[in-house]
């Protein structure tokens, strides 16, 4: 019982996320499509409602059913090392950041499998950074975050406990 619960309380963690990923996405149809956008920082950041029907950076365009096929394949294996995880104090970082990256790839695929394309809006015009949203950022933060831990953080032995049997 004691560990459903642990795994019903991530399991809230990763529906606040996806919710929060959802929301904002619903925010910026109902805001910017159709409009030029809101510029919240003059010629730096501005909210921009673009539909990416690609992955990162746009590359994979129109190539919907690989890349679910492809999140699919990274959520089982995101899935798997989440379960190989100790239930240890050291290890709740790396929980957090795999809860954070099955977020944006959730909150991402969502909208490819209803929309048939993910809802960007979020746009740093000063450097012309390609449009992204709130999934994105999950990504992107909890891919580099776990990198600093794995370099910095964790040690061999920590990582042979994850990825080997004992």
């Amino acid at each position: 019982m004691k560990q459903l619960i642990y795994y019903i309380k991530w399991f809230a963690v990763f529906v606040i996320l996806v919710g929060a990923d959802q929301f904002t996405k619903q925010l910026a149809i109902a805001g910017l499509k159709g409009n030029s956008g809101i510029s919240i920082i003059k010629n730096v950041f501005k909210l921009f409602y673009l539909e990416n029907h690609g992955a990162a950076f746009g590359i994979f365009q129109e190539q919907r059913i690989p890349l679910l096929i492809i999140t699919v394949l990274v959520l089982i294996f995101i899935g798997y090392i989440f379960y190989r995880v100790p239930h240890e104090t050291k290890f709740i970082a790396i929980k957090w950041i795999l809860v954070i990256l099955v977020a944006g790839a959730v909150g991402n695929m969502i909208d490819r499998i209803y929309n048939g394309y993910v809802v960007d809006f979020l746009y740093f015009e000063l450097i012309n950074f390609p449009v992204f949203n709130v999934a994105d950022c999950y990504v992107v933060v909890g891919a580099i975050l776990a990198v600093i831990l794995i370099i910095f953080y964790y040690d061999d032995n920590d990582l042979n406990r994850i990825l080997k049997k004992q």
